[in-house]
């Protein structure tokens, strides 16, 4: 991966994926500076909250243009709040926080990061997104809120690679799918994780990584799996 002299954004630095992805891109050297952000802190960013998230552009515009951006933030359970298995578990306030986590967060990311990002030159805007968000792939139900944001995320990453290629039209902007990680997300469903399918954070991150590396121009708006694979919408 070759930074270029630019630098390279984490948001979510404090996630068991995200971090992985900050120590592999930091470690391999390319970029002059790697931006990690959570909500915890020094470099703080809160994506529910659209003045941290300007804050955060603003400390990072007074570097190197980032040519990298990865977006690790996401939300599946809360304390007794868990994926719903029925309609008759549907939550508005749940509904609102899920969508807010796992899509309005990174939109909100994209509207003040993206603009910062070389208008020449090939960058990549990258948002973990999961196959559960794909509508045709939906054979099981349930999981209400954390599809239908998963779905909504997946459409951001279409109609955000759309503009961006006005902008550059060397742009990336993809969404990727991890797999099923060993981190706090995943950890109460890894019961049903089919031997060899749940990976270490660092596994995963590599993987990511490696099919970041090997995007193309073509691929942008699209949603791939870690091992390169598309999903479909």
């Amino acid at each position: 991966m070759s930074g270029g002299g630019a630098s390279a954004v984490i948001v979510g630095a404090s996630g068991g994926i995200g971090a992985a992805l900050y120590e592999a891109i930091a470690d391999e050297g390319a970029y002059d500076v790697v931006h990690a952000l959570s909500r915890s802190g020094e470099a703080r960013i809160d994506i529910e909250d659209e003045a941290s998230v300007a804050a955060a552009a603003a400390r990072i515009a007074a570097g190197p243009a980032p040519s990298l951006v990865i977006v690790a933030t996401g939300l599946l359970h809360d304390g007794d709040r868990a994926p719903e298995k029925s309609y008759r578990e549907l939550d508005a306030a749940w509904l609102a926080k899920t969508l807010a986590v796992n899509a309005i967060g990174p939109a909100l990311v994209a509207r003040h990061l993206l603009p910062l990002m070389p208008r020449q030159g090939r960058t990549v805007f990258a948002v973990l997104s999961a196959r559960i968000g794909s509508i045709s792939d939906n054979r099981l139900g349930g999981w209400y809120g954390y599809r239908m944001a998963k779905a909504a995320l997946n459409q951001l990453v279409r109609t955000l690679s759309i503009e961006e290629k006005r902008r550059n039209d060397r742009a990336i902007v993809v969404g990727l799918h991890p797999g099923t990680v060993d981190t706090a997300l995943s950890r109460p469903f890894q019961g049903n994780v089919r031997p060899g399918t749940l990976f270490a954070p660092d596994r995963a991150a590599s993987q990511l990584l490696d099919v970041i590396d090997g995007l193309k121009v073509t691929d942008s708006g699209r949603l791939f799996d870690f091992e390169g694979k598309e999903v479909a919408p």
